[in-house]
């Protein structure tokens, strides 16, 4: 049997340090869970494109979006954003993902909107969808 090397993993990134890139606008923070997933609670300056939406059509408006700046992607717990950051970096958008998506982003006490309402004193400046 013939030894092929497995892939490496993307990249990835702790949500402090996520939320650091994005609020500074040295990155792009790309939520790609579910529009009602984000309505719920989402990081401030995010932008919604759920997974299914990257594969029709809607990578080339993330590639626009994040303007030659870094894309990291959170979910609810990671899984998602990693598929995402693999296929975002195959078609040549260089991408993170965010560790333990919002689940570790809550759980660390980051800025968080809820329900469309921050969270903590801030104001809502999200990116909204595509």
């Amino acid at each position: 049997m013939a030894w092929t090397p497995k892939q490496p993993a993307p990249a990835q990134i702790d949500p402090a340090a996520a939320h650091r890139l994005a609020a500074t606008g040295e990155a792009l923070l790309l939520d790609v869970r579910e529009p009602e997933e984000h309505a719920e609670v989402h990081a401030p300056g995010s932008l919604l494109v759920p997974l299914g939406a990257l594969g029709n059509g809607d990578l080339d408006a993330v590639r626009a979006a994040a303007g030659g700046r870094l894309v990291l992607a959170v979910c609810r717990s990671g899984t998602r954003s990693q598929t995402a950051t693999e296929l975002l970096n195959a078609h040549g958008v260089p991408t993170v993902n965010v560790v333990g998506g919002m689940r570790a982003w809550l759980r660390d006490g980051l800025p968080a909107h809820r329900n469309d309402l921050p969270a903590h004193r801030d104001e809502c400046h999200c990116g909204g969808a595509i």
